[in-house]
């Protein structure tokens, strides 16, 4: 598994549209996602370690964004085929298992991911209410292994700072995790 990083936040990005369907049943928009204040898109997936560490910490952080008005979707857009773990049915399975407070929505074409310009898991776009790019960064200081309580929050620090100001932070660490597993 390529470990790699994110490249540096560009500002002010629009977030490309989108319409997938996810593990509820429903096909979800970008804009039936986006919340009063901003969008948080979040590229994961169920195999990858990097995830893995940081799940239960993605569940509390995105329901503390969700009530500053952040809404908030994950897309998982590896290519299954070699990785089974992270097929639709076990998607469902990691939303469930986790109570996932947000839409899990599978990107089987990868075109979403490639609009975004995604390249790992996980990989963290931060909108602001003009849905322009504000954030790039990593969720905190885990990698495969979850770091320590009391870390610095990363993500919801500038999130939270997006809500309030409609800007994000201009120092920002960013994401590492596994490529995402490209079909071609």
């Amino acid at each position: 598994m390529a470990s790699l990083q994110t490249p540096v936040c560009a500002f002010d990005t629009p977030a490309p549209d989108f319409a997938l369907p996810g593990v509820d049943g429903r096909v979800w928009t970008r804009d039936e996602c986006r919340g009063e204040r901003g969008l948080l898109v979040m590229f994961i997936c169920n195999h990858c370690p990097y995830v893995k560490a940081v799940r239960e910490r993605l569940v509390l952080d995105t329901r503390e964004l969700q009530a500053l008005g952040i809404g908030c979707v994950a897309v998982m857009s590896n290519d299954p085929s070699d990785y089974p773990d992270d097929s639709f049915e076990s998607m469902q399975q990691v939303a469930s298992q986790y109570a996932f407070p947000f839409p899990y929505l599978l990107d089987a074409t990868q075109a979403v991911a490639r609009a975004y310009g995604a390249v790992c898991t996980p990989d963290f776009f931060g909108y602001n209410a003009a849905l322009q790019l504000q954030y790039r960064g990593r969720l905190d200081e885990s990698r495969k292994e979850t770091a320590p309580a009391g870390v610095r929050r990363d993500l919801f620090e500038a999130m939270r700072e997006v809500a309030q100001t409609g800007r994000g932070p201009a120092e920002q660490v960013p994401s590492m995790g596994c490529s995402i597993k490209w079909t071609h």
